[in-house]
Parts: structure tokens; C-alpha cells; sequence
């Protein structure tokens, strides 16, 4: 694919890859729609082509005509997204954060995931001519709330989302504290909160089941999942027990590029899996090309992630013979997090 002269910097066309000029435009939500159980044979692809923001870029999800290689990463997410209406830019933000950014034209309306930085976020709305609407933070820290009073200031209608403030745990600027169950408007359409507490307490995620797509912050990410910091093991499993009992065809967004580490630890786990061969080779052919892995299709993470697979035999093997599902989770995550595989036990 040849970049045109606006750009800075070349990126190769994959062969599956759509021809510069097409961007794929959302229809009605249920106009093209997709049964379900076609999604893992889909012919639909998408091209993840980067551009240059004032020295940060992002990226426009497209669909295609022909068939893709990338093993539900990315790609296989743009049939769901279009038929549902919306237009995707995802914004690559400090050293490895993204920040999706949901158009949807038919109710006039614009929400973010998260605000890392407010610059290279402000600088794609400016580009795409989009008034922000809607911010809906998953967690507290920095580098997901950074963004929030920045941008609050340069749209000040915008309404800011997120969990309930607990004691260190608080987010900026919040005008709607939500909770499991509760329901966010986002013009037509409605995501409904999960709590996924573990990697913080108070992590919360955004599931949009007409879609159907999950906005999950650091909870799920692509072939792996987040550290467990001011949660707890038990918990974190849970709340990936939570997001795995969603729909196959969920289209999974997560807020950081980790996907390749992520696959080289799951093979470590599951040497056998053919699928997550496929899926590694995958990863690498996109990260050589500089294409984003985010976002992912559940059916392939549950079929490929460790951290979704603690009662299949292999990965309780490699937990040292655990069962117990929480148990198996503690000690796949406590092998990612020191390097030291578990122990079988006599």
C-alpha cells in the first residue's frame, strides 16, 4: 500500500489488506448483520493503517473483502462494529496505551475508553471534526485517567463515566459513578456495566451487547490479562469468568499493546495448542507490519488465552496439577508475573 504524501511515516499493505481510500462507513445496526456462529468463517477483514498525529498516531479500522490471516485480532472485529453503526479510530497514546475513539453518525454521539493523554486524543477528534461526548473510564490510574480534566475543558459537555470512588481509587472529574448492572447511555446505544475488579479493586468494564463488544481496560487483554494489584487473585479470576461468559463474537477492547510478550508466555503454557500457534505466527506477521493486535474476538481468546482456559487439562497441567480454578489462575499469573513456573505437585 502506498502512503499518501499526508502521511509521515510507510506501513506495508498485508496481503488481506484493503487498498488505501476505502474506509468502511457503519450501516443500520442489524443492516449486514451476522449470525452467530459465522463470525469464526468470515470473510470480512480489517486494515489497521497508521497515521500521523503531532508525533503519536492512530489508526482506522476498515473492513475488507478478503479473507485475513490475523486470527481474530483486529480484523474479524469490523463486521459487528459496522453493522452496529460506528466508526473506530484507535489512538496509540505514551509507549503502549490505546484509546479507542467509537463514532457513531446515526445518534451524533462520540465516547472514549479511557484518556492516557488528552494531546494525541484531542488531535484525532480535530482530525475526524467528532465533539466528544462520552468518557468511560475502566480504572484509576494515570495513564487511563490522565486525559480526563484536559479534555473535559476542551469539550465541555462531555460526560465522564466510571466506577464508584473508593478510599485511593477515585476518578477525575466524574459525573456519573456507576456500578455492576447499571446501564450507560451512549445516544442509541447502551453498554452495561460489569465489575472486573482484581488488577485494581474498583475496575469496572463496558459491555455493549447489541454489538456485541466489551470495553475492558486492563482486565482482558489480547492473549493475556493485567497484573493484580490492589484486588486480589480470586477476584481477578472471577471477573474473567465474568467477561468469558459473554457472547463468542464480543469484539474485546483493551487498552494496551502487550499481545506479543502475551503470546510468547502462552505458548510457555500450552505448547500444544495448535490454535495459539496460529495466533502467535499472527501476532507477529501484524506487529512486524506496526498493526495493532486490539482489538480481539472472545471466541479466539477462550480458545487461546491461559488466563480464560484454567479448566482445560493442559493448563492445569502447567499449574503444577492444580484444579481448583482459582488456584490454576493464581499460579498461571504468579508464573507470568516472576518467570518461575509452578511446581507439579507429588
Amino acid at each position: 500500500m502506498l502512503v499518501p504524501r499526508t502521511f509521515t511515516r510507510h506501513v506495508p499493505r498485508a496481503p488481506w489488506a484493503p487498498r488505501a481510500g476505502r474506509p468502511w462507513r457503519g450501516v443500520g445496526a442489524r443492516g449486514m448483520a451476522m449470525r452467530r456462529g459465522d463470525w469464526r468463517h468470515s470473510a470480512v477483514a480489517a486494515a489497521i493503517t497508521a497515521r500521523a498525529l503531532t508525533q503519536r498516531s492512530h489508526v482506522l479500522l476498515r473492513a475488507s473483502s478478503t479473507s485475513a490471516s490475523s486470527e481474530g485480532m483486529g480484523s474479524s472485529a469490523c463486521v459487528a462494529l459496522q453493522n452496529a453503526g460506528l466508526e473506530v479510530e484507535l489512538v496509540q497514546c505514551l509507549s503502549d496505551n490505546y484509546c479507542p475513539i467509537f463514532h457513531h453518525a446515526a445518534s451524533n454521539v462520540t465516547f472514549v475508553m479511557d484518556t492516557p493523554e488528552a494531546s494525541s486524543i484531542a488531535a484525532a477528534l480535530k482530525k475526524k471534526g467528532w465533539t466528544l461526548t462520552h468518557i468511560l473510564n475502566t480504572h484509576y490510574h494515570d495513564d487511563h485517567v490522565g486525559g480526563n480534566m484536559d479534555l473535559k475543558a476542551q469539550f465541555p459537555g462531555v460526560q465522564i463515566v466510571g466506577h464508584r470512588s473508593s478510599e485511593g481509587e477515585a476518578i477525575p472529574g466524574v459525573d456519573l459513578e456507576v456500578c455492576e448492572g447499571d446501564e450507560v447511555q451512549c445516544g442509541a446505544l447502551r453498554a452495561r456495566v460489569l465489575e472486573v475488579g482484581g488488577h485494581t479493586a474498583s475496575h469496572i468494564a463496558y459491555f455493549f451487547e447489541e454489538v456485541p463488544m466489551a470495553l475492558t481496560g486492563d482486565c482482558l487483554f489480547t492473549l493475556g490479562c493485567s497484573r493484580v494489584f490492589t484486588g486480589d487473585f480470586v477476584r481477578m479470576q472471577a471477573s474473567l469468568g465474568k467477561l468469558r461468559a459473554l457472547p463468542d463474537e464480543t469484539v474485546v477492547f483493551c487498552s494496551h499493546e502487550y499481545t506479543a510478550a502475551n503470546a510468547d508466555f502462552a505458548v510457555k503454557v500450552e505448547p500444544q495448542n495448535v490454535a495459539l500457534q496460529a495466533r502467535r505466527e499472527a501476532v507477529q506477521r501484524l506487529r512486524s507490519a506496526r498493526q495493532a493486535t486490539v482489538p480481539t474476538l472472545l471466541g479466539y481468546e477462550k480458545a487461546t488465552n491461559p488466563f480464560l482456559r484454567w479448566d482445560v487439562p493442559a493448563v492445569q497441567q502447567a499449574a503444577g496439577g492444580l484444579a481448583d480454578a482459582a488456584q490454576v489462575f493464581t499460579a498461571i499469573r504468579r508464573w507470568k508475573d516472576t518467570g518461575n513456573p509452578p511446581a507439579a505437585r507429588l
